[in-house]
């Protein structure tokens, strides 16, 4: 399992803004967000499950739509691989969400899919760490990777609520699909804007 500190250690090895270094800090308020959800009961650990899930839907939809098309590029196949390898991952995680949204976040059964779908976005965020970023490392400079983080942190300001199933691993979907499709709009306007 990974490690929240690390994950920032991490960060903090590389220059402030730098889409790594958004990415492994959002890692590490994922996990704990992960650790509050499983240790908080009624109220808080509602309000901590909401923040989780806004966190996720955000981090997720700015890496399909800023990250993957540069990993697809990276390395040959290789990157094309790492990419979606990454967008099915994210995929069947949204379909968790979707079934944990329907749940009392004070059941048994709650805690017992939060555990496993923790295990899951655990073991997604190592494969991007030990994969994919190493990819995003060696093929962009450090104007590059500012660009990014750039992109990425205008999408964190968007956080939509939660990410629409369907829409999930795919970045044309992400666009247009789903029940939350002006929170993708934002999002991608958000991003726009900071393209310019």
């Amino acid at each position: 399992m990974g490690d929240a500190a690390e994950d920032r250690r991490k960060a903090a090895e590389l220059p402030e803004g730098d889409v790594v270094r958004v990415l492994l800090e959002q890692h590490a308020r994922i996990r704990d967000l992960f650790a509050e959800v499983k240790t908080e009961s009624g109220e808080h650990k509602k309000h901590a499950f909401d923040e989780l899930r806004a966190l996720l839907a955000v981090h997720e939809t700015a890496e399909e739509m800023v990250l993957r098309p540069v990993t697809s590029k990276a390395d040959g196949d290789q990157g094309k691989q790492v990419a979606e390898a990454r967008n099915k991952e994210e995929s069947d995680a949204n379909e968790v969400l979707k079934k944990l949204e329907g749940l009392d976040v004070g059941s048994d059964e709650f805690d017992s899919e939060l555990s496993s779908f923790a295990k899951d976005v655990d073991s997604h965020a190592e494969a991007e760490e030990n994969q994919e970023f190493p990819l995003i490392l060696a093929e962009c400079d450090e104007e590059q990777r500012q660009k990014m983080g750039k992109h990425i942190l205008a999408a964190e300001k968007i956080a939509p609520t939660h990410p629409h199933p369907s829409a999930a691993g795919s970045t044309t979907a992400q666009y247009t699909m789903g029940p939350f499709a002006s929170i993708i709009d934002r999002t991608r306007d958000a991003i726009g804007s900071a393209m310019s």
